[in-house]
């Protein structure tokens, strides 16, 4: 009824000479859906959605209607936008990538497993939609559902090297290694990539079968003796060297070369031939990161003038690259020379205006010097020159906590929640902001605005552990490090966990599958991983040292 109503007046105005304004419309609609007339607003968009575009316009100009409406928090109308112009165009992956992405972010599961079993409908040759469904499924723990719709998958794509690895992972986070074997061996048989021997080699050695793990590293050799990883897996760098030296002389300007040769040698601890072959990658293919890997390297090796040296020649050329300015900073302040810091991240705010680590590191700066006023002042600038931001909202939360104005902090908490209220993060940090008998009830209303984020997962997880719900601490821990196996946080957190109150073979199996995982983000993880004097730790040395200095959750 409602859409009848709509067409009819859009009709009649259209009949009587009144222009449609698509732009005015759109924004009736979002009105209409802020005022929870939710059928209102996707009849207008319906409605209004075809007028003045050229067909070979539309699908550009839909997807950017779509994007504005979510970024002004018009769900609904996103949604209908979506879903006209996949009646348009039901065979565009991109589209149904899109619309899958906002109900993975603002919808239920129910309508993301929808949404996604009509994608693979009109689009069975594409994998990432799969894997999205597959992934769903088994976050959920309906782990009979997810090799379901694998199963399916590699019907419509029997080869693909990616659904042999997602249906691998699925079993071996399970602990069913027989059947991931089953499915390796079989992935051998029919996409028999290097990626795939990797995971086979990988697998058998997380099981401990090292044998076993080189009879098939000396079977892929065979077959791929020009992929280094192979090679550097086995132990055979002088290998590893000679494919790379043949790689560099048939792409000699390859970034990525270059420094899959300095990783090479820097792991190894032949650091004079990894700054020669940083030297010769300077004249060759002089970019942003291999300047930053060369005054890693010396800022490792603790030649920090060296290091400093580097980074001003590498400002000259790349004066908007935030990461030069930052890396400057941080070695001038640990060089005591806090003024020279200071200077370094104002200039290069200048050019990084939407750095927000930047912002971060000044307004940090200045709360060491005790100008605890201007550190506020810093992040007040910074989210006004990066509005809706979640990290400079929270480092403005914790600034106040740490100065003790409680209040303050639960009044910008407050703001901050508003501005942002899907971020993960804040909602994390607000759990344990409240008082012991309020969490529940703060981390209902996490769950309700951010499901599937790890941060929000990960606050729960710990918030049993308060309480001394071990079994559910755990298996909550287990759903987090499934929805974000890079979040370092999580894992240092879980083994933390299995050291206190779990047994040896429980602590080991964490360990194993976080080498496995190879977390890289995380605030607790980066800590320790961006430490310079932790430059070459591996993934369990890392995860040892943060478990170790991790807080018990209270």
């Amino acid at each position: 009824m409602v859409e009848k109503i709509v067409d009819r007046a859009i009709t009649s105005l259209s009949a009587n000479g009144v222009e449609i304004n698509r732009e005015h419309w759109f924004k009736e609609a979002m009105e209409a859906e802020k005022s929870g007339a939710v059928h209102t607003c996707q009849a207008i968009i319906r409605a209004v959605i075809g007028h003045g575009i050229d067909p070979e316009d539309q699908k550009h100009t839909w997807m950017e209607d779509a994007e504005a409406c979510a970024h002004e928090g018009a769900y609904e109308c996103a949604r209908a936008i979506y879903g006209y112009a996949l009646s348009v165009f039901p065979s565009k992956k991109s589209i149904w990538l899109r619309a899958a992405y906002l109900e993975k972010q603002h919808g239920s599961r129910a309508s993301l497993e929808s949404l996604l079993q009509r994608a693979v409908a009109h689009c069975p040759k594409s994998e990432v939609l799969w894997l999205m469904g597959a992934k769903s499924k088994w976050l959920a723990g309906d782990v009979p559902a997810a090799r379901g719709i694998l199963s399916l998958a590699f019907q419509a794509n029997p080869n693909s090297e990616e659904i042999w690895l997602a249906a691998v992972k699925l079993e071996s986070e399970n602990k069913e290694y027989d059947r991931a074997r089953r499915l390796l061996a079989k992935a051998r048989a029919s996409a028999p990539t290097p990626r795939v021997m990797i995971k086979s080699a990988k697998l058998e050695w997380a099981l401990n079968n090292l044998q076993e793990a080189l009879n098939l590293l000396d079977e892929a050799i065979k077959v791929f003796s020009d992929y280094a990883k192979l090679h550097m897996m086995k132990g055979d760098v002088p290998a590893a060297r000679g494919i790379l030296s043949l790689a560099f002389q048939a792409n000699p300007n390859s970034e990525e070369i270059w420094l899959a040769a300095v990783k090479l040698e820097s792991e190894n601890k032949e650091y004079d031939r990894a700054r020669r072959l940083l030297a010769k990658a300077r004249a060759s293919a002089p970019t942003p990161r291999v300047m930053i890997k060369s005054a890693k390297l010396e800022w490792a090796l603790n030649n920090l003038q060296e290091a400093l040296n580097l980074l001003d020649e590498a400002i000259k050329v790349f004066s908007d690259y935030a990461k030069l300015h930052m890396m400057k900073g941080q070695i001038e302040e640990q060089m005591g020379r806090d003024d020279d810091a200071h200077n370094t991240y104002s200039q290069g705010l200048k050019k990084c205006a939407t750095s927000v680590p930047m912002w971060i590191l000044l307004s940090r700066l200045e709360e060491k010097l005790k100008h605890v006023t201007k550190a506020r002042s810093v992040l007040e600038k910074a989210r006004l020159r990066n509005p809706k931001n979640p990290e400079l909202w929270l480092e403005s939360v914790r600034l106040e906590r740490r100065n003790g104005s409680v209040d303050i902090a639960n009044a910008v908490m407050a703001k901050a929640l508003q501005e942002c209220p899907n971020a993960g993060r804040l909602w994390a940090e607000a759990i344990f902001m409240e008082s012991r008998p309020q969490r529940k009830t703060k981390s209902v209303d996490a769950l309700k605005k951010c499901e599937h984020d790890a941060h929000v997962l990960l606050a729960v997880s710990q918030l049993f552990w308060t309480e001394r719900k071990l079994n559910k601490c755990r298996e909550w821990f287990n759903r987090t490090v499934k929805i974000d196996p890079d979040l370092g946080d999580a894992w240092a957190f879980f083994y933390k966990f299995e050291l206190l109150h779990g047994t040896e073979q429980q602590q080991e199996d964490v360990k194993s599958r976080c080498k496995a995982a190879e977390p890289h983000h995380g605030e607790f993880w980066c800590r320790i991983s961006k430490d310079i004097a932790n430059w070459c730790y591996s993934t369990e040395q890392i995860l040892l040292l943060v478990a170790k200095d991790l807080p018990v959750p209270t």
